[in-house]
């Protein structure tokens, strides 16, 4: 199969027949193999009514639905691991993404040798209350992860090589990051297109201002995760020690400043009157606890079932 559509979906019942039909006629115009995968995330208006109602007309479809809402990113790991195209694109079912931009993604992944192309909505229909921590956020992103070359980390229409949706795991919020996901495990080949972004038709914007917030906390998460999830030593062992050696400079300098003192007949302070000695027991203590939580994190890594699991790209 040529191409795997990925639409998750929370209440959009008005949009699904026209977002179907258009991605029908785009894929039977250039004799794509094709499915469409509805993922229907708990919607309390008719959905799945619609869904199954799609299905019965055009046998490219199939639904999926939770029994309640847990996320566009349990949605799309669910549709990842049912998905069987070479080139899997997913898009939002708000038709806000254009189906007419397919063509030219699957050319760019199966052409160029992309691992993942990701829309950029260079022009979009959103207030500046939306645009700009939007800008902000993607610049930090940039910053943190690496990925210099992609100005929308959290553009809903992207296009995957199979192999990088069957390697991944989306949980919680991940979904804005599946680009930098995609990277920990090794798919460094990763492009941008710029995409059309239509205003929404039907219905309202799902999402509020908390996403930017969840989404900075879930950016550091993953950000350690992927760097430090197999050698958690290295970043709170490296933290403890600093911390540690840092207390235990600065109690040496006050009893050394003391012991000068009195050596010189020079009145002095007693170092436990001195407020930087507390500051400094602070310090070793904290860098104690540290370096004991790196070495018990350091215990249940090793002694995780996947501890030695790794992406292997070939063998011969």
């Amino acid at each position: 199969m040529d191409i795997s559509v990925v639409v998750p979906l929370y209440n959009e019942a008005e949009s699904l027949p026209e977002l179907t039909d258009w991605i029908s006629r785009v894929m039977e115009s250039h004799n794509f193999s094709h499915e469409i995968i509805l993922v229907d995330d708990g919607s309390d208006d008719n959905s799945w009514e619609v869904i199954e109602k799609l299905k019965s007309e055009n046998p490219h479809i199939n639904g999926i639905k939770f029994r309640r809402n847990y996320g566009k990113s349990a949605a799309l790991n669910v549709a990842f691991e049912a998905s069987h195209g070479k080139v899997v694109i997913t898009m939002d079912a708000d038709l806000q993404d254009s189906p007419d931009e397919i063509p030219e993604l699957h050319r760019r992944i199966t052409e160029e040798k992309l691992d993942l192309v990701s829309g950029w909505k260079k022009k979009r229909h959103d207030p500046i209350t939306k645009t700009l921590p939007t800008k902000l956020f993607n610049a930090v992103t940039r910053s943190m992860s690496g990925i210099r070359n992609l100005h929308d980390f959290n553009c809903g229409l992207k296009a995957y090589r199979r192999e990088v949706v069957k390697s991944i795991e989306v949980y919680g919020e991940m979904h804005r990051y599946i680009p930098v996901i995609a990277k920990w495990a090794g798919f460094k080949n990763i492009g941008e297109q710029v995409v059309e972004h239509r205003a929404r038709k039907y219905g309202k914007t799902k999402f509020g201002f908390s996403r930017f917030v969840n989404g900075f906390l879930d950016l550091l998460s993953i950000f350690f995760v992927g760097k430090f999830a197999k050698r958690p030593m290295h970043f709170f062992g490296t933290m403890g020690v600093l911390s540690f050696m840092g207390g235990l400079g600065i109690t040496i300098w006050l009893i050394t400043d003391k012991l000068i003192d009195i050596a010189h007949n020079v009145k002095y302070r007693n170092v436990t009157d001195q407020p930087l000695f507390y500051i400094a027991l602070v310090a070793i203590i904290v860098g104690f606890q540290l370096f004991l939580t790196g070495f018990i994190a350091e215990l249940v890594s090793r002694n995780a079932p996947e501890r030695n699991a790794y992406q292997i790209e070939k063998t011969i």
